[in-house]
């Protein structure tokens, strides 16, 4: 019978670490993390199309401290500012709503949008648009006490002026951990059957639960539910950046691996794991993880599930 999860704990506070000025809040400087323990991102990349006023073609990436970050508003609406990279982004749920993990269409220029429109304003090199015609997921978002937004991970794709407009695509991250799951499944793989999907936070929910020795892990969203299950070989705790040889059962002195989902399990696996992350919480039960894996579906097959997980870490 296979394993049922615990509770999921979300990462602590403790890990993230703000202050508060003038009404901003802006990115503290972070403590020295230990070995296999999560540091939170503060980042906003973007591609643009020939053609785009706003981004005028180009692309680029800036990762905060050497591109400070700002962030300012509530749940309501919302602006990521860079100012030194002259970029502003204005991101705001339909009015009278609040953002929330999810996909959000039709969105138009944040501080005009009429209805139930969602807003997106992304300006940058004091170029603007007059009118604006995109999307935006937003995967991440937290709150204070106070309302404040203090974790974001939203991406974005704008039309300016007209919706055929060439567009500006880009991704803004506040403060925010690695929340995701993605496999690449060979044809013949019976557990993935031959697909290559990616699961994030504004379609899909994930849990863990565990300890230094083993995780549960399940990722739900896009019609698809997955477990894994990975555990260090028999009386031995994980360690960060070791490569296993693992089997569904942790037989042989092997580790532990088996990952299924969608009606489809595997009797025996063979494969290997590497856990990248692993931070655990005072009462030694797991708050953050992440690994990849390779599993391969019963005795004698080649046909192998790939597959990258990122839990708060």
């Amino acid at each position: 019978m296979r394993s049922t999860a615990l509770p999921a704990k979300r990462l602590g506070q403790a890990l993230v670490g703000l202050a508060v000025a003038g009404g901003l809040i802006a990115v503290a400087a972070p403590a020295q993390a230990a070995a296999g323990d999560p540091v939170a991102v503060s980042s906003y990349s973007y591609t643009s199309a020939e053609g785009d006023y706003i981004g005028q073609g180009k692309s680029g990436t800036y990762k905060d401290p050497q591109s400070p970050m700002r962030i300012s508003g509530t749940a309501e609406s919302l602006t990521v500012s860079l100012p030194d990279a002259e970029w502003s982004i204005d991101i705001a749920a339909p009015r009278g709503d609040k953002l929330r993990p999810g996909v959000y269409r039709g969105a138009e220029r944040a501080a005009f949008r009429t209805g139930r429109s969602p807003g997106l304003d992304v300006s940058g090199g004091s170029r603007g648009c007059n009118e604006v015609y995109g999307s935006f997921s937003v995967n991440q978002i937290e709150t204070d006490v106070d309302g404040n937004v203090t974790l974001l991970d939203a991406s974005f794709t704008q039309n300016c002026e007209n919706a055929t407009a060439p567009a500006l695509k880009g991704a803004v991250k506040y403060r925010a951990y690695p929340l995701s799951y993605r496999f690449q499944s060979d044809p013949e793989d019976y557990i993935g059957a031959g697909r290559t999907v990616g699961y994030t936070g504004s379609t899909s929910t994930f849990k863990a639960s565990g300890d230094a020795s083993r995780v549960h892990y399940t990722a739900s969203g896009k019609r698809d539910d997955w477990s894994a299950d990975i555990g260090a070989p028999k009386g031995q705790t994980l360690e960060v950046g070791k490569t296993y040889q693992a089997n569904r059962f942790g037989d042989d002195g092997l580790a532990e691996l088996d990952v299924y989902g969608n009606g489809r399990g595997c009797n025996t696996t063979s494969g290997e794991f590497k856990v990248t992350k692993l931070a655990l919480d005072e009462a030694g039960e797991l708050k953050a993880f992440a690994a990849t894996f390779k599993q391969i579906c019963g005795s004698g097959g080649t046909a192998a599930l790939n597959g990258t997980i990122h839990y708060y870490a």
